[in-house]
């Protein structure tokens, strides 16, 4: 093999007293295509900083090839000092570096040479940092979150442009297929240490599960030996007056081990307040369409939503999606159409700003509201400290204001403040990015027990494909449609498979067996019963609801129970019986209108 073109060896690091680095390596060959992955906070972004040579650790050596070109994407791009995107790319080139690619970058990236750069939104920023990493031809790219704020379009666009790169890749990202589709070396850090996999990120999460298994195996062996050796030198020297100081100074050796020893980190304990159930219909669309002056934004979309749906909303970004989620939760009028929600809908939105989260705001404070120690989670009360570690928070943070913590930390704490409120129908946009990948399998596996419906935003694609029953794409100029399954499933329907899966059905032995001729099946049609409720279900439905707005507002007149009782109490059983009554309408229209809409296709 090569000699590497640049190495760490044995690099130390504490920050504010606490060691972030442990005598961790990284060696780095031409062609090489390294994944860093670990947990938020342990030290992929520092060590990529020094090996980028923008820190100094404490201790340990960096060697790099004299005449190694490198380049540093960082997680935040600051274009500050610079007055448009052009000028911004351009001071990045070196002298063997072409201008003219440089702009046709720009481009390609859907920029203009001439935007200013003081309103540029997160996903712009970051684009102008790219072409400014792709314009140079550095012999080590290292690329810190390179996908966060794009869009599909961008991010698969990005990984063509890397693959065909010369130039050696380091990459921190949280989006698995990103990091599958590029990675061929895999460095997990992980208790201030680098264990190195000379494979991709497709076969990291496999190895590093045997990985800690054998740590627990040793770690009970360990703890059998003490256990053995302090019995010897209680008991197995009862007829000698001195001990051998051997064994003893090997017990002490193997307890300081074991006291020295950095235990995995905990994984996030996801709970929620659980809400009542909601109806069956959720969201029903009816031709909306929504305009903001000549941009298109919806046009003529039809949609049913039913309890348990796991909905991903995809598209480039201005596209549309956020203004579609507002519409489906009727947050927004659409201009023509009609948009129809459920019964009993308690729904809870974590926007992809954490716009709930005030900075000055400290992390205890953000969970209890200010009100002293307890967060209260529907209607229950746990202890704020037990609640901050249940999302890996440590007691010490409890102080720290909010423009303190890292993205991910954000995420986590936007994610413990949401689910302390009951909700049946959650509404998620871009709740991945800055999450490590170990709190994306906890938030996955919530979603798949959690009993409401979900309407997800989202640009990570296998996210997409673990949690989506089916995803909602914009076709371009207002124009969504539907197709059931995940992100995968629907470029297969729209005839782009992944590369993968198609060389997966390539492999597929052939059937030597002749088809069987297909059956002919009358076409179904609706029952005369069941067309005819399909018309007078709606009237129904809209007189239950004018009648259970009134019983509300009577039951809701002050001392009406005091004066008489009797009356109170009959319209509260009558407003109990409307409303599942509403429930069981809505039930039947929602099931009448799928069967409808089955035959129609």
């Amino acid at each position: 093999m090569a000699a590497p073109i640049l190495f760490l060896d044995q690099i130390f690091l504490t920050f504010g007293g606490t060691p972030l680095l442990e005598g961790a390596d990284l060696s780095i060959h031409p062609d090489d295509r390294i994944c860093l992955v670990g947990r938020n906070g342990s030290g992929k972004s520092t060590l990529m900083k020094i090996a980028a040579g923008l820190i100094e650790p404490d201790k340990g050596e960096r060697f790099v090839q004299p005449g190694t070109t490198l380049h540093y994407l960082p997680q935040d791009p600051d274009l500050a000092g610079y007055n448009t995107i052009e000028e911004y790319v351009l001071a990045g080139l070196g002298p063997q570096d072409d201008s003219h690619q440089a702009r046709m970058l720009i481009e390609e990236l859907g920029l203009s040479p001439e935007m200013g750069t003081e309103k540029l939104s997160g996903g712009e920023a970051r684009r102008a940092a790219l072409a400014r990493a792709l314009a140079c031809d550095p012999d080590i790219l290292f690329l810190d979150e390179p996908t966060n704020h794009l869009d599909l379009n961008i991010i698969e666009w990005l990984e063509k442009k890397l693959r065909n790169l010369r130039s050696a890749l380091v990459l921190i990202s949280h989006d698995r297929r990103f990091l599958e589709n590029l990675s061929r070396q895999t460095v997990w850090m992980d208790r201030g240490q680098s264990r190195m996999l000379n494979k991709g990120f497709a076969a990291f999460e496999d190895w590093r599960d045997e990985v800690l298994e054998q740590e627990e195996v040793d770690r009970h062996k360990l703890s059998r030996k003490i256990v053995r050796e302090e019995h010897w030198i209680t008991h197995g020297v009862s007829g000698r007056r001195k001990r051998n100081m051997r064994r003893v100074r090997e017990l002490a050796n193997l307890r300081q081990t074991k006291a020295s020893e950095r235990k995995v980190q905990g994984g996030v304990n996801i709970t929620m307040a659980e809400a009542e159930t909601s109806g069956k219909l959720v969201a029903k669309l009816f031709s909306i369409s929504k305009s903001f002056g000549d941009l298109k934004i919806v046009k003529d979309l039809s949609l049913i939503m039913s309890r348990g749906d796991r909905l991903g909303i995809v598209g480039p970004n201005g596209s549309g999606k956020t203004t579609l989620v507002k519409l489906i939760t009727g947050e927004l009028e659409p201009d023509d159409g009609k948009v129809k929600l459920g019964a009993n809908l308690e729904p809870f939105v974590i926007d992809q700003k954490r716009e709930m989260l005030e900075p000055d705001w400290t992390l205890k404070d953000a969970l209890t509201d200010g009100r002293g120690d307890q967060v209260v989670i529907g209607e229950e009360t746990k202890y704020v400290y037990s609640y901050m570690q249940d999302f890996l928070f440590l007691p010490e943070q409890a102080r720290t204001p909010i423009h303190a913590l890292s993205g991910g930390e954000r995420a986590r704490l936007t994610l413990a403040r949401g689910l302390r409120t009951p909700s049946n129908f959650l509404v998620l946009d871009e709740p991945t990015n800055d999450l490590d990948l170990e709190t994306l399998d906890l938030l996955q596996e919530f979603l798949a027990d959690y009993p409401g419906t979900v309407l997800l935003v989202s640009h990570d694609r296998d996210f997409l494909d673990r949690v989506c029953t089916s995803v909602l794409v914009s076709e371009g100029n207002g124009r969504w449609n539907e197709y059931a399954g995940g992100y995968s499933d629907m470029l297969a329907q729209r005839g782009a498979a992944p590369k993968r899966d198609v060389e997966k059905q390539k492999t597929k032995p052939k059937s030597r067996s002749k088809p069987e001729p297909a059956k002919q099946e009358s076409s179904p049609k609706l029952s005369f019963k069941q067309q005819h409720a399909l018309e007078t279900l709606p009237k129904e439905i809209e007189r239950l609801e004018f009648e259970i707005g009134k019983l509300k507002q009577a039951l809701a007149k002050p001392g009406l129970y005091d004066e008489n009782p009797k009356k109170f109490n009959t319209w509260a059983e009558e407003l109990g019986k409307r409303e599942t009554l509403l429930s069981e309408k809505e039930d039947e229209w929602l099931e009448l209108e799928m069967l409808a809409e089955e035959i129609n296709t």
